[in-house]
């Protein structure tokens, strides 16, 4: 294991809310039911293919054009939350364990779908912590497809089989295993049957102790 590539909402930080927050507000104004059960479906995947989903919930269609608008507009208002977010967001134990890692010698990358991630990084203060950050200006496929962790990988110059994939989502899952990786999901084994190992966070963990429980699996 030399490599340790990161989503990021679920992960790092939780603006998975504030997704949920603006979609509900674009799936309201459409006149379609959303709710966080729905939103669960949306977690790993594109904007497009996202506001997709909740077309399909709604039993709607649209040409490519509106819903290009609609995306837009979603994303003001996710970007209007995020610039107010504190540092405090970050998840308990992700910057220890992002600073020990980089200690011990593991090169450390971000692999998201959100085009936002370079301003969740500066408003976290994360920036420093990253090697690389491959996201959605930089893939033009969604995961499963595991476009955005090859691409990690490859920023960081190592091959997939030396690097570890840290996910929420199973899509996000489905990608790093697609891509010859390990995968360690946040969250529960029940929810996350596709990964490796599971943690709750990374609250008193290490990249050492991830590494044996790999090692096990």
């Amino acid at each position: 294991m030399k490599g340790l590539i990161f989503d990021l909402d679920g992960v790092l930080v939780d603006t998975a809310k504030y997704h949920y927050l603006a979609w509900r507000e674009i799936a309201q104004e459409l006149g379609i039911p959303f709710n966080e059960e729905d939103n669960e479906r949306l977690k790993g995947v594109s904007r497009m293919r996202s506001f997709e989903i909740i077309l399909e919930i709604g039993g709607r269609q649209m040409e490519e054009a509106e819903k290009e608008r609609y995306c837009a507009k979603k994303n003001e208002r996710y970007l209007t939350y995020i610039k107010k977010m504190p540092k405090s967001e970050i998840l308990p134990g992700v910057r220890p364990f992002l600073e020990s890692a980089r200690r011990a010698g593991y090169k450390i990358a971000l692999g998201s779908a959100s085009k936002n991630s370079r301003l969740i990084l500066e408003r976290l203060e994360l920036t420093d912590c990253f090697d690389a950050v491959i996201d959605g200006t930089k893939v033009s496929k969604a995961k499963p497809d595991p476009e955005v962790f090859l691409k990690g990988a490859q920023e960081l110059g190592l091959a997939p089989a030396d690097c570890v994939v840290f996910e929420d989502s199973q899509a996000g899952l489905e990608a790093a295993r697609a891509g010859g990786m390990r995968a360690v999901g946040i969250g529960s084994p029940e929810r996350l049957p596709q990964a490796e190992v599971c943690l709750p966070g990374f609250e008193g963990v290490t990249a050492e102790e991830v590494e044996t429980l790999l090692a096990r699996a």
